[in-house]
């Protein structure tokens, strides 16, 4: 189509052209991003129907429980709770908030 077709094309039929043409790039975009990803993936030697099983981990259980409120625990791992902080300023030792284990 030339411009002086666009230029005689009353504005819904243009709009009509417009959604059409959307339509179209947004498939052939879509398709193009497929073809692509699947090269790059194949160049890098992924394959997503191979999936990679993590080692398991044995579960962490709780090593010091909060003595104001046995409901919060920790594990000693990561960050400390800030109920942590606050007991050890407090002037407690992290031993104290041991949860008693029974043997």
């Amino acid at each position: 189509m030339k411009n002086g077709k666009l230029a005689r094309m009353s504005v819904d039929e243009l709009w009509m052209m417009h959604k059409e043409l959307g339509a179209i790039l947004s498939m052939k975009l879509d398709a193009e991003k497929k073809q692509l990803e699947r090269r790059l993936a194949s160049l890098q030697g992924h394959d997503k129907s191979i999936t990679i099983a993590r080692r398991p981990y044995p579960k962490v259980y709780p090593k010091y429980c909060n003595p104001d409120r046995p409901s919060e625990t920790w594990s000693g791992r990561g960050k400390k709770p800030r109920w942590v902080t606050l007991q050890l300023g407090a002037g407690k030792k992290v031993d104290d908030l041991l949860i008693a284990r029974v043997h």
